[in-house]
């Protein structure tokens, strides 16, 4: 088996015959308490520089932990750190894994603004006081890489979707797959306004996905076609306004999306998904919805 793959025709595995992987069942989440536009180093964050109504935001991060909770996720919460206003979006900082043996491990993340790389020792440490074992990439052979914001497990399955071109280098995903031992999907993308996969792929379970087009790359959507069996197409508004694929899919059937998405969230319910709308508008000012401002762990 190879062990990356940038193209259709490179594929020698079917999906059902990889190795399983359990679904997490905790939740790690950053208090907004800090959390503001102070800088911009996405497109969405340009005209919203002092703008967030925290009060707001507040509201709606605890809607968000109230629903992870409701769906039976253990939720864990670290507080936010002044001077660190997007620590909230805790997806970023760390790519978290267990291997066959039960062995929890967490590869910590290289990010490309120096604005955000305060936040990779705090959330390291975290990593640590839980029992994780830490792993590096070495700085010299790679860029960037932005943890969960550009690497998704395959539901279920030992296989990472990885996201490159604007904030995680395509070279990270040699070191990724050799530290991990997993064979990973790369994925390029092509609008600056998707900076990240969750920004436009949302991994819903074994067989389906739901995704923005125009994101990617003909080779990249030929990748995504080989490998899922359904694929729910986000319109353009829905994917540039309302964050549709940032949603997030922790078990397979419950989807937790930003309110309004009307046209995906009908495609999903006629897939067979249940819909969770919640509120994340303040947190779209700096570029992020449901998925950044969680980590999915084990």
């Amino acid at each position: 088996m190879n062990r990356i793959y940038t193209s259709a025709d490179q594929l020698d595995f079917k999906i059902p015959d990889l190795p399983s992987l359990p679904a997490p069942g905790r939740v790690l989440m950053v208090k907004p308490t800090y959390f503001d536009v102070e800088y911009v180093i996405n497109p969405h964050m340009k005209e919203h520089v002092g703008a967030v109504d925290k009060i707001q935001a507040a509201n709606e991060w605890e809607h968000l932990v109230d629903g992870f909770e409701e769906l039976g996720l253990t939720v864990d919460i670290l507080d936010g750190v002044k001077g660190l206003p997007d620590m909230v979006f805790c997806a970023n900082q760390s790519l978290p894994y267990v291997d066959a043996e039960g062995n929890r491990k967490a590869v910590m993340s290289i990010m490309r603004a120096p604005q955000r790389r305060g936040e990779v020792p705090l959330i390291e440490e975290w990593y640590r006081q839980i029992g994780y074992e830490v792993l590096h990439l070495n700085p010299e052979k790679t860029k960037s890489f932005e943890g969960m914001g550009d690497g998704q497990w395959h539901f279920k399955r030992r296989l990472l979707w990885g996201g490159y071109g604007y904030r995680s280098s395509l070279d990270a995903y040699e070191q990724v797959s050799a530290l991990l031992d997993v064979p990973v999907v790369v994925l390029k993308l092509v609008n600056e306004k998707f900076y990240h996969l969750d920004t436009c792929m949302c991994m819903l379970n074994e067989n389906s996905v739901l995704i923005y087009p125009d994101a990617f790359t003909e080779e990249s959507l030929e990748l995504i076609h080989a490998l899922f069996d359904t694929v729910i197409e986000a319109t353009q508004y829905e994917a540039e306004k309302l964050f549709a694929a940032n949603a997030t899919c922790p078990d397979g059937k419950n989807v937790l999306i930003q309110q309004g998405c009307t046209d995906v969230n009908k495609k999903l319910r006629d897939a067979g998904f249940s819909v969770h709308e919640f509120s994340t508008y303040e947190f779209i000012k700096s570029g992020g919805s449901v998925f950044c401002m969680k980590l999915l762990y084990w």
